[in-house]
Parts: C-alpha cells; sequence; structure tokens
C-alpha cells in the first residue's frame, strides 16, 4: 500500500532500498537520537530492511519526484503487536519516524505524519495515537507538537540497541481531538 501527501510518497520497504538508507543510517545524527546505532554497511541496512522495515505498517517517505530514493520512515506500531507501553491502550498505536539530515527543515515529517495520522484514524480506525521523543530530541519534540499531540508523561526507560537508559516524553492525539483540529 502506498499513502500520498502533497509532496510525499510512503511506500513499502524494498529490498533495493538498501544503500539509500546506508547512505543516511550510517550518519551518527540520525540513528542514536531515535534509539539505534549508524548502520556499518549496506549489508546492514538490506538487514534491517528485512527484519524491522517490511512492516506493513511501516513506510519509506519518499518525495514524489524521486519515489525510488528512500529519503526516511515512517511507521504504526499497534499494541495489539505486543505490548507497547504499559499506559497504552489495547487499540492505540504508537507511531516512529526518522529523516535524513540532508532533508530536516523542510517540513517533510510534519507533512507525513498528518498522512499517518489520517490513515491511522481514519482507515485503521485507532481510537489514540502515542508517539515519544528521547530528552533533548528538539526536533522531534517540535514535530510531535505541529501535528497536535498533547505532552502527557515522561519516564527512564531501556533502549536496548544503544545498552542504554534514557528519560522518554510521551504525547498522545485521541481520534476526537484530531476530528476538531481538522475542521
Amino acid at each position: 500500500m502506498e499513502l500520498y501527501t502533497e509532496r510525499l510518497i510512503l511506500r513499502p520497504w524494498k529490498i533495493t532500498d538498501a544503500e539509500d538508507l546506508y547512505g543516511f543510517a550510517s550518519d551518527p545524527q540520525i540513528g542514536p537520537v531515535a534509539g539505534w546505532p549508524p548502520h556499518t554497511s549496506v549489508e546492514n541496512s538490506r538487514e534491517i530492511i528485512e527484519t524491522v522495515l517490511m512492516d506493513e505498517l511501516t513506510f519509506a517517505i519518499a518525495l514524489k519526484d524521486a519515489p525510488d530514493k528512500a529519503i526516511g520512515s515512517i511507521g504504526i506500531m499497534t499494541n495489539e503487536q505486543g505490548q507497547r507501553h504499559s499506559f497504552m491502550g489495547f487499540h492505540d498505536a504508537e507511531i516512529g519516524y526518522w529523516l535524513a539530515a540532508d532533508y530536516w527543515g523542510q517540513g517533510i515529517v510534519p507533512e507525513a505524519v498528518a498522512e499517518i495520522l489520517r490513515y491511522g484514524f481514519e482507515d485503521l480506525d485507532i481510537p489514540v495515537m502515542w508517539c515519544g521523543y528521547y530528552e533533548g530530541n528538539e526536533k522531534s519534540k517540535r514535530v510531535q507538537e505541529k501535528a497536535g499531540f498533547v505532552y502527557e508523561r515522561k519516564e527512564k526507560v531501556d533502549v536496548p540497541l544503544l545498552q542504554e537508559q534514557r528519560i522518554e516524553h510521551f504525547t498522545r492525539l485521541t481520534r476526537e481531538t484530531w476530528e476538531q483540529d481538522k475542521k
């Protein structure tokens, strides 16, 4: 399935995206702020595509004028897939995203998040969407504020891929609030 916005295509990840993924996921500005280590090779990126990103609710972000070039990722993780956080309701979901540094500051992630919210609330009938950011990730915090997420809580969490603990801030948006904000 593909989702479309004014400038973007949100499409399934493909094995052929491995070089593009490695090109930006090897950048230490990208993964560690999101909780994962920089990719070490094209083969490492290919493995991540196969084992993590090829999920039906995870999308490569591509510009409409370059649909075969992945520049980031966005996805929905449902609580039904496995208990995400104890405070989330069973039918709730969480959004995650990241973007190549060359594309920061262009409004791409807010545009992608707006479409993922529409898809989650309207097509998947999710009642509450959650999002989070680690302490100090002001870019992600700002994206969530622009999208209408409301600050809910913070807690110390394990970041297993980096073998550390961090403070994570959680925000939430209900379908009802999202529908009211659309008017």
